[in-house]
């Protein structure tokens, strides 16, 4: 499977099954075209223990609906979107290069056509380069900082959390409970050579100007729209080994500037804010036994995706709120094949300065017990039970939903 489809490429690692190395390959002239990507399902069955009237602000965790009912049915794909794409490569003039371009089609909606979700379109990127002096990326791809921690994931051929939904386009996996959501951003990157296993990447990545990155929140004020003013920088390095034990270990980072909207006059006293991360992570392979570590910490970047519960207004200056995080995982490959997980994630979000919001979420935690079976070499079935629980603040208030998802993924 091409190298280009990062979440597809992910999956089939997590995968005990032994997945093809490339999609449908055809040759065109100076071309070779890959043509990969998946289709997974599944069927989710989720309760919650929260009434209808519990306000959580930022709880990964569900609730009770208006009408008490305090359990929910859906089909829906799960963490991975069902994916095609499409990938081109070629040599010319002692270059590599590459294009990928792929959509992810949607398995299930509630719509009464059933047609009502648009397909997400999340890459579009052009690459050139050497193995003696790297590669330079340019166009849309996964998000440098975080981008491990989802790869790693092992809900990532499952559900994890985000599940009490029927008919959305993909559920969380780990989101918001061991990690932030790398997004996908327009980039201009440069990765090194490999050096003795030893790589670095550098990137500047498109600033958002929407509210996408980050609803200030916080307080009775809505509609605080956090602007980036210059581009962001996201950069890793990354050491990978072999041998009896293989495995590698990263750091990342994100560095952003936001700044309110010049018409919210709420933001009257500072209006400008840093929004960075780091993280450090590292897996481990031993015969058939899987091990995953990681760990982040971040200001102004947000709960769960990129921005979100990011700032807090107090009394018109822009605070951020410090979120941090990570989670262990370990996985087990045993004679039939299957591959048996179990894996706890959490994401801590702290006030901001001056704030007394009780109800802003505390801590999204989350234990995910799965088993993931080669049915064929390319199909894989899946079932996973996953807890999840949002605490707030205010210590009375917490939420948790239980999670029974069985379905299957296929890779090409």
């Amino acid at each position: 499977m091409n190298n280009k489809i990062k979440l597809a490429v992910a999956g089939a690692v997590m995968s005990a099954a032994s997945v093809a190395n490339a999609g449908i390959i055809i040759p065109a002239g100076d071309w070779t075209i890959d043509i990969n990507g998946n289709v997974n399902a599944f069927a989710n069955f989720t309760n919650y223990d929260s009434e209808a009237t519990q306000t959580i602000t930022g709880a990964i965790a569900g609730k009770e609906d208006a009408n008490g009912e305090d359990s929910v049915q859906g089909i829906n794909t799960g963490l991975l979107p069902a994916w095609l794409g499409f990938t081109g490569t070629t040599r010319q003039n002692d270059v590599d290069v590459s294009f990928t371009i792929s959509f992810q089609p949607n398995v299930s909606d509630n719509g009464a056509m059933g047609d009502v979700l648009t397909p997400l379109n999340r890459q579009a990127f052009v690459t050139f380069g050497d193995k003696s002096w790297g590669t330079v990326k340019l166009g849309k791809d996964l998000g440098i900082f975080a981008g491990n921690a989802i790869l790693n994931d092992m809900t990532l051929l499952g559900v994890g959390g985000g599940a009490g939904k029927s008919g959305a386009q993909t559920t969380l996996g780990g989101i918001g409970t061991g990690y932030i959501y790398p997004s996908w951003k327009g980039q201009i990157s440069y990765t090194t050579p490999n050096m003795n296993g030893f790589s670095a990447t550098i990137a500047v990545t498109n600033p958002d100007q929407g509210n996408a990155f980050g609803t200030a929140g916080g307080g009775t004020t809505t509609n605080n729209a956090a602007y980036q003013d210059r581009l962001g920088v996201e950069g890793q390095v990354q050491y990978e080994f072999t041998g009896d034990v293989a495995g590698k270990v990263w750091a990342s980072f994100a560095d952003y500037e936001k700044e309110a909207s010049k018409t919210e006059t709420v933001y009257s006293v500072d209006n400008d804010e840093n929004a960075n991360a780091w993280d450090i992570g590292a897996t481990a392979s031993i015969g058939n036994l899987g091990l995953v570590a990681y760990y982040f910490d971040s200001e102004g970047m947000g709960s769960r995706l990129m921005g979100e519960q990011a700032f807090y207004n107090n009394s018109g200056s822009m605070e951020a709120r410090d979120v941090d995080g990570g989670y262990v995982q370990a996985t087990y490959v045993i004679p039939t094949g299957t591959k048996l997980g179990v894996a706890y994630g959490v994401n801590n979000i702290d006030k901001a300065s001056g704030e007394t919001d009780s109800e802003l979420v505390k801590k999204n935690d989350r234990w995910t017990i799965g088993a993931y079976h080669p049915l064929t070499k390319h199909l894989n079935l899946v079932a996973e039970y996953n807890k999840i629980e949002s605490e707030a603040h205010d210590s009375t208030k917490d939420s948790e939903q239980d999670t029974f998802s069985i379905g299957a993924i296929l890779f090409f």
